[in-house]
């Protein structure tokens, strides 16, 4: 009976121990896939600040009035004369 009680104590100790590494193993695994998730949130919030200045760019360079005025100036295009305008018709 003796040899019984032994054993069964030293399993209950042995799962005791297993259970305590497998929370603390847990925990830890917790912690660093909230730190990875935070640095995600950061990496996001700054490509979306990025972002936005990349549409603000791009209204920018897309706006009609700028596009004309560098036609005009690199591009040496101007407005045809109406004597110029020829109507194709199909």
């Amino acid at each position: 009976m003796k040899i019984v009680g032994i054993f069964s104590l030293l399993l209950l100790l042995v799962a005791t121990m297993v259970s305590a590494i497998a929370v603390v193993w847990t925990r830890h695994q917790s912690r660093a896939l909230f730190v990875q998730f935070s640095q995600l949130q950061s990496q996001r919030d700054e490509l979306n600040i990025e972002y936005g200045r990349l549409e603000l760019e791009q209204a920018t360079w897309a706006e009609p009035r700028r596009i004309d005025n560098e036609a005009r100036t690199k591009l040496g295009m101007f407005t045809p004369r109406p004597q110029d305008v020829q109507l194709v018709r199909p």
